[in-house]
């Protein structure tokens, strides 16, 4: 496909509901509905902000893009259209499958439209190995905190990380006690059940490194399954499912981050590599402070 990002997926709005898949090594994000509201600035980034479909698209790790149909393993049931797009390594960062009510003329008419011609096959790399980490001494924890302190926006986290040269759950045990505290690993089949029981909203995050997906709203239906010894949680809703592989979680941490609302809190999971699995948020617009519904439920999750 050709690589006009933005225009790509803004031309997904007619073909009505689609299945949004973004997933990591752990953890599968996936929502149902329209591609509304897409923009994007300079081909580096964008956002989808529709009710169901809600990205923040990070297009220069994007590279190739392939029109994909997968035949079913039972003959009997319909093949999977959809558009995968991938990074310079091969990693799959976000795609999109065909659904029953999907309008199948208008998804054709896109893939015609935005087919690339030149006959030139996307190539790809081997992905360096990561950045090293440097040692918690190297870093000026009292400088860090200071700056942590001084947050007006969660969106200007990434930047005080930057700035301050340090690997994210590295910055987290760097403010243990001050902004941040580590709970169990079962901290997320417990935050995920009591949000169910009570009704809280909370808003889920998940990343493939070129596309975080998230979900905004109630969860139902919690279910842990054990797969040929592989243990997932996972929510089962209309419209909205998220398998995570609760066997890979290796830490887990609530993270305080200053707002000009007030403070919002997090719970963030990472696998035994470091890296992110699933960020969990209380339900929450901008300008409305954070539901003492959500902080109280953190507070009763397991330390």
């Amino acid at each position: 496909m050709r690589r006009d990002w933005v225009g790509l997926l803004r031309a997904l709005e007619p073909c009505g509901p689609l299945l949004a898949l973004t997933r990591n090594e752990t953890t599968v994000h996936e929502k149902t509905g329209v591609y509304r509201n897409v923009s994007g600035h300079n081909q580096r980034i964008g956002l989808a902000l529709g009710e169901d479909i809600d990205l923040r698209l990070f297009f220069s790790r994007w590279h190739a893009a392939f029109a994909v149909t997968e035949l079913a393993a039972n003959p009997g049931n319909r093949a999977e259209p959809s558009l995968q797009f991938f990074d310079a390594h091969g990693l799959a960062l976000h795609k999109i499958y065909v659904r029953e009510a999907t309008d199948l003329a208008a998804w054709h008419a896109v893939l015609e439209r935005f087919e690339d011609r030149s006959g030139a096959p996307a190539a790809f790399t081997p992905a360096p190995p990561p950045a090293p980490v440097r040692d918690d001494g190297a870093v000026d924890r009292d400088a860090l905190l200071r700056d942590w302190a001084a947050l007006e926006d969660t969106h200007d986290f990434f930047g005080l990380l930057k700035l301050h040269e340090v690997e994210r759950q590295q910055a987290l045990r760097l403010a243990d006690g001050r902004f941040t505290c580590e709970l169990a690993p079962e901290a997320v089949r417990a935050l995920l059940l009591a949000a169910a029981l009570e009704g809280t909203p909370i808003m889920c995050f998940v990343g493939s490194g070129g596309c975080t997906q998230i979900h905004t709203g109630p969860v139902r239906r919690i279910e842990p399954m054990d797969i040929r010894g592989t243990r997932w949680l996972n929510v089962l809703d209309p419209g909205f499912n998220l398998h995570l592989r609760e066997d890979a979680i290796d830490r887990v941490w609530v993270v305080e981050k200053p707002t000009t609302e007030g403070l919002v809190t997090s719970v963030e999971a990472f696998d035994r590599q470091g890296e992110v699995m699933a960020m969990f948020f209380g339900a929450r617009k901008p300008g409305i402070p954070e539901l003492e519904s959500w902080r109280a439920l953190v507070r009763a999750l397991p330390a």
